[in-house]
């Protein structure tokens, strides 16, 4: 369980757990954000437009992330406010895109402290913490399963109305979950090579 780093590195533990929280803070913002400026005030109306974790993310999730690494957030989204399809898919992607943002800030601003201030090892470390985690939520909320960003965008081009059609989905959504779960080292072990790769690049380039 992820509480358990509580007492093998608190240090790790603070580290993550206030990168999760800021990245998925910051995710639904965006989503909350583009969805007013799309013409659906409904995220903005239920005080959407923070970055309060307690509003964002919920206690149930901010407690599943300290006790086992798990976190979700969520806005509310009125799609009779978004009549094109250009316009839903733009508030679905907001959020993947924040976090494409966030993965470039946060390499950058590694590869700026270790320039700038070489010993500071511990800022160095959790900006790196914060494009890995990025990384993962990424390739995560791309993926097509229900409650997804990928699973949302894949509706506005297939629709579910037949019950077989449903629980086909179900059916892909257990086995994406699955692979999520069993091959989650394989995640992070990529993610942590992808932010390495860009790290090594912009140190290079800025040397």
């Amino acid at each position: 369980m992820f509480v358990k780093l509580l007492f093998e590195d608190w240090r790790s533990f603070c580290t993550i757990a206030l990168m999760v929280v800021f990245s998925i803070s910051i995710h639904e913002y965006m989503h909350a954000l583009v969805a007013l400026k799309q013409g659906d005030p409904t995220a903005a109306e239920h005080g959407h437009l923070t970055l309060n974790p307690f509003k964002q993310m919920g206690f149930i999730s901010l407690i599943m992330l300290l006790l086992i690494g798990i976190a979700w957030g969520q806005i509310p989204v009125n799609p009779a406010n978004l009549p094109t399809r250009k316009s839903r898919l733009l508030v679905i992607y907001a959020g993947v895109f924040a976090n494409l943002c966030l993965i470039v800030l946060f390499t950058f601003g590694c590869c700026l402290t270790l320039h700038l201030a070489p010993g500071n090892i511990f800022a160095a470390e959790m900006l790196l913490y914060g494009a890995v985690l990025n990384v993962v939520l990424f390739l995560i909320n791309i993926l097509p399963i229900p409650g997804l960003d990928g699973f949302n965008a894949l509706l506005q081009y297939v629709h579910l109305k037949s019950q077989k059609a449903r629980e086909t989905a179900n059916v892909i959504c257990f086995i994406l979950m699955m692979v999520i779960f069993f091959f989650m080292d394989r995640i992070l072990i990529f993610a942590q090579n992808l932010v390495g790769l860009l790290l090594t690049l912009l140190m290079r380039v800025t040397t």
